[in-house]
């Protein structure tokens, strides 16, 4: 009873050291050291890092601001006017163009002036879109002439008006090029050509009134080309030839233009005028030939 027990608990060897060597490895100089270096070395990061940069931080970066529109915003609205035109095709800005120059004559005067002449291609191209309706109107296997041209009336008719109201365009004095003329006269021939050949007389008369204005064209042409230097390019051109076939293929119905022909001595002989024929050596065709064309007169007994 004598013996005193001691307040600290026994410690065993073992932990002992373990709790001895734990500071003196933790406490060492040398991990001093390092972790404050460490630490340093993190200030140091964080001293230069961009975010704590007093260039940049001054400097705000700009960015592009979304523009946010508001639900009630978006209403229904007709379209504007070039996304319109976009949606029409030919037909409809034909119809709509029309019906505006109609009711406004300054706006039709401006659109008749402001628009380019037309090339002979387009209008044979024309010439022969009124072809294809004209043939897609034909009724399929055999029908009675009677019903075929009541069938084919209204297309065969806007065709032959098609030829009509194109041909002054091409001729003089509004075109000057007799080139150019000729070239349409040649494709709208071709087009007459192509009419159908009704077998009662009564439903010949579209084709025959083709010919027979389109023959007072090429005449007109003929006569305005034969006044400068006697008509020589259409020699050259072969266009004397070019209308002697046509003649043949009308059956004869380009009467008034082969004599327009035949006065620059051409082609055949024109009865009304017996000096002017190939003949005759003070015909254009002899002179020409000759080389007397356009030759000083001579004046006084020399």
């Amino acid at each position: 009873m004598n013996v005193l027990l001691s307040p600290q608990p026994p410690l065993f060897p073992h932990q002992h050291e373990a709790a001895r060597l734990s500071p003196s490895r933790s406490m060492s100089p040398y991990n001093m050291t390092s972790r404050k270096r460490k630490a340093d070395d993190e200030g140091d990061e964080m001293s230069v890092s961009p975010q704590s940069s007093p260039a940049i931080s001054s400097r705000q970066l700009s960015r592009p601001v979304k523009k946010v529109r508001a639900g009630n915003d978006l209403t229904g609205h007709p379209l504007s006017l070039p996304r319109l035109l976009e949606t029409l095709d030919k037909t409809q800005l034909q119809t709509i163009l029309q019906t505006i120059c109609e009711r406004h004559q300054d706006i039709r005067q401006e659109v008749v002036n402001g628009a380019p002449r037309p090339s002979v291609a387009s209008a044979l191209q024309v010439l022969s879109e009124y072809q294809e309706r004209l043939r897609a109107a034909f009724p399929f296997g055999h029908s009675s002439n009677d019903y075929t041209y009541f069938r084919v009336k209204q297309p065969l008719a806007a065709l032959v008006e098609a030829i009509s109201d194109f041909t002054p365009q091409y001729l003089p004095p509004v075109e000057q090029q007799t080139n150019v003329s000729l070239q349409y006269l040649d494709g709208a021939t071709k087009v007459i050509h192509e009419l159908p050949d009704w077998e009662g007389q009564q439903y010949r008369h579209h084709k025959h009134n083709a010919y027979d204005e389109i023959s007072r064209a090429w005449a007109l042409v003929i006569s305005e080309a034969s006044k400068r230097g006697g008509g020589f390019a259409l020699h050259t051109a072969g266009w004397d030839q070019v209308l002697t076939k046509h003649n043949q293929q009308s059956g004869g119905r380009l009467e008034q233009a082969m004599n327009a022909m035949a006065e620059l001595g051409w082609t055949g002989h024109n009865p009304n005028a017996p000096s002017s024929g190939p003949s005759d050596p003070n015909s254009i065709l002899n002179q020409l030939m000759n080389g007397t064309y356009g030759s000083p007169v001579r004046v006084g007994p020399w």
